[in-house]
């Protein structure tokens, strides 16, 4: 079997192949998580092999973001839940892979329509607190990008949980600085994010997005706290484009695909054993 820096090469590669092929989607932001997906479905989630919408006894994700969907799609495919040869129909008609995840494509592990900025946290603590009322000891993950944190109902949600104390949510934020439209900071600048989760009654960690084991753990141990009096942030430091050093830390490429020398030029960055769809 691929080791995990194998995996996370070649989940890039699916990347940036999905969005040239059809010269149409999000590499940068969908490039910056590859960490974190991988994380997640390699190593730390517990779910069923058998999708089911309210998903009992498992670790649900939720992606808020949901132009990112390549990255998703990608770790997906590269575990073994929707055929690999599935990547080819990313973003073309008819097919599961929508440029925004949606649930009227019935693809697995898919439970909110997303891509409409600022609702995902609402979604994912309707769902923890769902849990609760079940007995279901399991977590609901969900991933957030910081400019996303520009909307209002991302804080009404997260005064919410802390004032609830749903403390089966692990909010995740990609801490990139970059947007569509430029810079966090030059658009709108989010301040400090850790005080501002803290106040909202929230614990915080921040970690590298990039460092492997650092981040696996962090999330491992997301699942096993000793302490569950508060829901928990973490804020993952990561850089847009990661990977390809002609993408990193520009918002150039959050929505704009590579053409052909690009793509050739990303793909030698990115060495793999694994076939390509």
């Amino acid at each position: 079997m691929a080791n995990h820096l194998e995996i996370r090469n070649q989940i890039r590669r699916d990347i940036i192949r999905m969005v040239y092929h059809v010269q149409s989607g999000h590499p940068g932001g969908s490039l910056g998580c590859v960490e974190l997906f991988t994380a997640l479905y390699f190593d730390v989630m517990d779910y069923n092999s058998e999708f089911d919408m309210q998903g009992p006894n498992e670790d649900i994700f939720y992606l808020s973001n949901g132009h990112i969907s390549p990255v998703w799609y990608s770790t997906m495919a590269r575990k073994g839940i929707i055929p690999v040869a599935e990547l080819n129909t990313f973003r073309k008609l008819d097919t599961r892979l929508q440029g925004h995840p949606t649930t009227a494509e019935h693809l697995e592990g898919v439970r909110v329509a997303s891509g409409s900025l600022g609702q995902g946290l609402s979604v994912a603590l309707g769902h923890a607190q769902a849990k609760k009322l079940a007995n279901d000891t399991k977590t609901i993950f969900v991933l957030m990008g910081d400019g996303e944190l520009q909307e209002g109902q991302v804080w009404e949600a997260a005064i919410y949980a802390g004032s609830r104390n749903i403390n089966n949510i692990v909010g995740i934020v990609d801490v990139n600085g970059q947007q569509i439209d430029g810079p966090v900071e030059e658009v709108m600048s989010l301040g400090n994010l850790r005080s501002k989760w803290e106040s909202f009654g929230w614990e915080v960690i921040e970690v590298d997005g990039h460092n492997y084991e650092e981040l696996k753990s962090v999330l491992l141990a997301s699942k096993n706290r000793s302490d569950k009096s508060k829901p928990l942030c973490i804020l993952m430091k990561t850089i847009m484009g990661k990977g390809v050093d002609f993408m990193e830390n520009s918002h150039k490429w959050h929505g704009s695909p590579p053409n052909k020398e690009q793509m050739e030029a990303a793909m030698a960055q990115l060495p793999s054993t694994l076939a390509d769809f």
